[in-house]
């Protein structure tokens, strides 16, 4: 009897365990599956709520004053870098504390530091001070935002000046203003671009010449009605003088991509302005400003649609950065929760993955990515490092799924989404890729079904309207007829009733004329 007690018990205990292990189970599963506290990769399906999917990209090296050797070289390691830059194989670190760029070269798996920029030959001011961004045209020419000394400075391949943007003179510009460039991008035609520190009006622009042409893509004015109501009522002129004026915010950051449009985020706003498409966190500006950001899914690229409030990371995804692949998907990296979103051209979310902390795939601060082909590149400005991640190979069957659709091979890009839906058969992208593909093959019917299976409704529309025009042209000789036998036959009907009827008139009045 005591031995039967004895074993009760303890599987009494063994079922307290389990249940226990079994609770944390679940509540590690549930923050893995809400995609805030893990690093797991994530999207969003229709009805806004998190779908755990594979990993679209892993780590494969950090970059760090070790790995490059620097203190070896007789070097300071790397003191809060601010930017990074690709140009072919050769990635560009924005050493700012250390006031030098540092050139280093990819070989396969391998990262060398080749140079050390912290000079410019032949000009009186030669040294470099706090580089916040670089810029490497195709001719190797290269631009610094020298932040320390009120410039952009151009120079060559050997790094020899050229010549230098400096604050303009025009009367729209603010003289009593420093001129404190931050951020800089360089288009075909040599226009230089320049995101200044306290300059509200857009991003400034020079001509390849030198010459300050203006503002583009001026952010629009946010006023808060309370603090509006409080001045114009409540304050006196002189105290509405010396209050902040409502102005247009600045914008983050930016990068041009290769058809010469400058991708562009901004980083205040309210967040009660995002799912309404009002904050415009992300934008894709045009010659003349204008945003043109493709955006048809349900909810605009804004990161993460829901935040929690409260917690150490609270509030809404802050893009602090974007890069844009030659495929036209843009990828932005966020600082509230160091997370990496993609986007298609079309503004729908490929993935998201990342997380804060130190361990191996997050971020304490992340301030910048780049590309490099599909591998991304992603600068910590307090780790001193840079992060390297390749796409697996279900990251790489998005791409190809993508670029064979842009190349106008449907049916492949049809059998490679089928394939991306062997892995993920929650991807709400591989039904609408599917569906646009079935929709360039004519396959309008079948095109219907993915978009519906995907909750896409414009689209869906679309294909039901060709599909429709499709069923009228087929049928035409059958409606017709049908039409014809709707107008004729009752006309026949009611002929041959007015012939029976005239008959019927004419008999009756021959026996009545006869009686």
């Amino acid at each position: 009897m005591k031995v039967m007690k004895r074993v009760l018990t303890g599987l009494c205990f063994l079922a307290l365990l389990l249940s226990v292990f079994s609770a944390q189970a679940d509540d590690s599963f549930s923050m893995a599956h809400d995609g805030f506290s893990t690093s797991y990769t994530y999207n969003y399906d229709y009805w806004g709520d998190v779908q755990m999917s594979p990993d679209a990209y892993r780590v494969t090296t950090v970059i760090d004053s070790v790995s490059l050797g620097l203190e070896d070289l007789g070097n300071t390691r790397m003191s809060r870098p601010q930017s990074l830059f690709v140009r072919n194989e050769d990635l560009y670190i924005a050493d700012t504390n250390n006031n030098r760029i540092l050139q280093v070269h990819r070989d396969g798996a391998n990262y060398t530091l080749t140079r050390v920029i912290d000079h410019v030959n032949g000009c009186e001011v030669s040294t470099l001070n706090k580089p916040y961004d670089i810029f490497v045209d195709v001719d190797d020419n290269i631009y610094v935002a020298d932040f320390g000394n009120y410039r952009v400075v151009m120079m060559d391949k050997d790094l020899n000046y050229i010549k230098e943007f400096v604050k303009p003179t025009d009367t729209t510009f603010d003289q009593k203003l420093d001129f404190q460039p931050k951020k800089i991008a360089v288009d075909v035609a040599g226009r230089v671009y320049a995101l200044v520190n306290n300059v509200n009006k857009g991003f400034v622009k020079y001509e390849n010449d030198g010459t300050f042409t203006g503002y583009i893509g001026a952010n629009t004015v946010t006023v808060n009605m309370a603090d509006y109501i409080w001045k114009r009522y409540f304050q006196t002129k002189e105290q509405r003088a010396a209050s902040e004026s409502f102005v247009p915010t600045e914008y983050e950051n930016m990068y041009i991509d290769q058809y010469g449009f400058i991708y562009a985020t901004n980083t205040v706003f309210s967040e009660y302005d995002l799912k309404w498409d009002n904050a415009k966190p992300i934008r894709r500006l045009n010659g003349i400003g204008n945003d043109i950001l493709i955006k048809n899914d349900r909810y605009p690229p804004i990161g993460d649609l829901f935040w929690i409030e409260g917690a150490s990371a609270s509030g809404p995804s802050k893009m602090t950065d974007i890069t844009v692949l030659d495929n036209d998907i843009y990828i932005t990296i966020d600082r509230t929760r160091g997370r990496i979103f993609g986007y298609d051209n079309q503004g729908i979310m490929l993935w998201a993955f990342g997380t804060r902390g130190n361990i191996s795939g997050a971020f304490t601060s992340a301030i910048s990515i780049e590309h490099m082909g599909y591998d991304l590149f992603v600068l910590d400005q307090l780790e001193n490092s840079v992060t390297v991640f390749t796409p697996t190979e279900y990251g790489t069957m998005v791409y190809d799924a993508i670029e064979t659709y842009l190349d106008g091979d449907y049916d492949r890009s049809a059998d490679l989404w089928s394939d991306v839906m062997k892995l993920n058969a929650n991807y709400p992208l591989a039904f609408r890729g599917i569906g646009r593909a079935m929709l360039r093959q004519e396959k309008y019917k079948e095109a219907m079904t993915y978009f519906e299976k995907a909750h896409d409704q414009e689209n869906y529309g679309r294909a039901f309207k060709l599909y429709r025009k499709e069923w009228v042209e087929q049928n035409a000789w059958w409606l017709v007829l049908i039409l014809a036998v709707i107008v004729i036959v009752p006309l026949v009907i009611g002929r041959i009733k007015k012939m029976k009827w005239e008959v019927i008139v004419h008999e009756h009045n021959k026996v009545h004329k006869g009686a």
